[in-house]
Order: structure tokens, then C-alpha cells, then sequence
């Protein structure tokens, strides 16, 4: 099982905060990995919600498809995926330390299976830089 998990403070609003990450239109800005993102439910984000995206990883393209499972605005939001070869769990969780300030919290669960399986504790301390990276330019675009 691999689960990491990055957070960081955002000086701005959580209303602001929150609004901009849970947009998976906004993900190909604020990710490094995820080149595009595509509704293939109707917006606006819901429970249900299906998003398909591409990213590159570790030298690999890859597709894969989100579902929302649980969403409340401006506090949580939790996607997650069954296909490929690394199913996984995305959980952002937002909470104000005051009025201009924004705990984000990101954590990634998955169970790799086959030749993923063999790289786990790899692919953990990857998905943590990755991870670092993503929440330091949704830091950067958020204050700047």
C-alpha cells in the first residue's frame, strides 16, 4: 500500500483556496505531471463527477479516469480511480487557519499491482516529490 501525504498553508481565503483546486480544469496548472484533464460528466463538480486525465509519470504516459466519492465544498473532496495498473485514492482536505490562510492537505492511497507492486516504495518517495512540487505552484499561483 502506498500513502503519501503533503500539505501546505496558502495565504488566501479557503473559499479561493479550495474553489481553484477541487476545478479539475485548473489541475494541468497546478499539477507538474497532469497535461489535461476532460469532463466526461457534466459540470459542475458533484459526486459522480468523472473526469478523464493524461499525465506523465515516471518516464510513463498515462490515462486514467477519476471519480468523485465524496465532496463538500471548501472542506473535502476524495477521487479516486479502479483502472490501470496503480488504482488510487486522491483526498484533498481544506481548513482555514484564519481568514487569509489555508491548510491544504493532499494524500494519495493506492494498492499497485504487477510490475508497480515491485517499485512501490519508489514510486512513494516519487509521488511525494511530485506531490512537494504540485502544492508549492498551487502555493505560488494562489498568492500571486
Amino acid at each position: 500500500m502506498v500513502d503519501v501525504l503533503t500539505e501546505t498553508k496558502i495565504h488566501c481565503p479557503i473559499e479561493r483556496a479550495s474553489e481553484y483546486a477541487a476545478n479539475p480544469d485548473n489541475a494541468p496548472e497546478w499539477y507538474v505531471n497532469i497535461d489535461s484533464a476532460e469532463w466526461l460528466t457534466e459540470k459542475p463538480l458533484s459526486l459522480g463527477s468523472r473526469i478523464a486525465f493524461k499525465a506523465k509519470f515516471l518516464g510513463r504516459e498515462l490515462a486514467y479516469i477519476y471519480e468523485i466519492v465524496e465532496y463538500v465544498p471548501g472542506m473535502k473532496l476524495v477521487m479516486q480511480t479502479s483502472e490501470g495498473p496503480f488504482p488510487m485514492k486522491t483526498t484533498y482536505v481544506w481548513k482555514a487557519i484564519d481568514s487569509n490562510t489555508t491548510l491544504m492537505t493532499l494524500r494519495n492511497q493506492g494498492e499497485p499491482t504487477g510490475f508497480s507492486k515491485l517499485v512501490s516504495p519508489f514510486m512513494a518517495s516519487m509521488m511525494k516529490k511530485a506531490n512537494m512540487k504540485d502544492l508549492r505552484k498551487l502555493k505560488e499561483i494562489m498568492e500571486g
